[in-house]
């Protein structure tokens, strides 16, 4: 006997005799089944108790099967409309079956009814309501488990935000700008800035490997590790190495992230650059001229002991800096028009008046707010400029 054996099955047929044949043949296959003589009242038992199966006739006096069918189908409960339906015709015609089958019918057997033919085609249909059924459950699960994720998201979104700075430092004589653009609610981008122990502040930017929220977890720690080396030491170069270090003692070598920070004294204008695999720092210059600094260490936590190199440099009123993901390159739909660190530093505006306004000059040419596409990875970008 099959999986869908103990089926109920409701019999709809005028005629006494062929209802008492189809009862005693669906009971010998292992089926429950109910009678019914007219549509009419199949309709009332149907709603009353929505059975795994019906097989209509299609002549019937008042309500014929068509009918029937056509008032189940259009049923506002799914339980009701999707009950699968064989029609039983005596009508061997083509003109026949295209009338069963745009009733609604699922399948139709003519009669005089071939017994093996029905019990099979019976079986085909409990089989398919059987799949449909656990389609529909897992479907349902699947929805709760995206309501679930989107919860979680939604939850490590706001966590995220509580970690990038909200609004930029007071910073006497420099202006500060900020942009960060997750690819879904939450990013696998960071920056922030630090007070250093020798008045100096660190601002750095990192990037970890991925997306979503295996990237989100890389940039809380990646927050904490910079807050503590900052802490603890009084050069970029050794914050980097500390945060290397500490990195590659929880993940070995089987994550990684890029990073780039600059220790600035606001009082002189002077800065020592440090990078690990992140992209160039650019730098625009009041006069027109533009500059970049690359990264010369790997990404953290490749290697054990990398050598980080600082390069000093010097900001004059009207200079400013951007540090920068690489979703920056990536943001141009077009890959011919893909962005590169040469390109992106020819699109500095050295006459911008403001941080905010060179940041702008940038993503409006490379990543506008209204483009409509969603962009391919998450974007994070910080610009310092000296002020008069």
């Amino acid at each position: 006997m099959s999986n869908n054996s103990r089926a109920q099955i409701l019999v709809v047929d005028d005629d006494a005799i062929s209802r008492k044949i189809l009862a005693q043949l669906l009971a010998s296959a292992g089926h429950d089944c109910r009678e019914c003589e007219d549509g009419a009242k199949a309709l009332q038992l149907i709603h009353a108790k929505p059975p795994s199966l019906l097989l209509l006739d299609f002549d019937m006096p008042g309500l014929n099967g068509a009918e029937v069918l056509r008032r189940l189908r259009s049923d506002a409960d799914p339980a009701v409309a999707q009950i699968p339906a064989i029609m039983l015709t005596g009508h061997g015609s083509e003109e026949s079956e295209v009338s069963c089958l745009q009733a609604g019918a699922d399948d139709f057997v003519t009669k005089p009814i071939n017994a093996a033919v029905l019990l099979a085609r019976i079986e085909t249909q409990l089989r398919l309501r059987s799949m449909r059924r656990q389609l529909e459950r897992q479907n349902d699960e699947l929805e709760e488990w995206r309501r679930n994720l989107e919860r979680d998201l939604a939850a490590a979104r706001l966590t995220q935000q509580s970690l990038i700075p909200q609004k930029p430092p007071p910073l006497p004589g420099w202006q500060v700008a900020t942009c960060y653009r997750p690819v879904i609610q939450v990013g696998g981008d960071i920056y922030g800035w630090l007070p250093m122990k020798d008045s100096r502040i660190l601002f750095w930017i990192a990037d970890g490997t991925g997306h979503g929220a295996a990237a989100a977890l890389l940039t809380t720690l990646a927050k904490l590790l910079f807050h503590y080396g900052s802490v603890e030491h009084d050069a970029p170069a050794t914050v980097m190495e500390r945060v290397n270090s500490d990195f590659r003692s929880i993940f070995g070598a089987r994550s990684f992230m890029t990073a780039m920070c600059v220790a600035l004294d606001p009082a002189s204008g002077h800065a020592s650059v440090v990078g690990a695999g992140h992209p160039p720092l650019l730098v625009s210059r009041d006069n027109g001229a533009t500059e970049s600094i690359a990264s010369i260490a790997p990404p953290l936590g490749l290697i054990e002991h990398p050598e980080f190199t600082e390069t000093v440099i010097g900001f004059e009123t009207g200079d400013a800096f951007l540090l920068y993901t690489d979703g920056l390159f990536g943001s141009a739909k077009d890959e011919r028009r893909r962005l590169t660190p040469q390109r992106l530093e020819k699109m500095l505006d050295h006459s911008a008046p403001s941080a905010e306004a060179l940041l702008k000059g940038i993503l409006t040419q490379v990543a506008p707010d209204n483009a409509g596409d969603a962009l391919p990875d998450d974007l994070a970008a910080l610009a310092v400029r000296r002020a008069a």
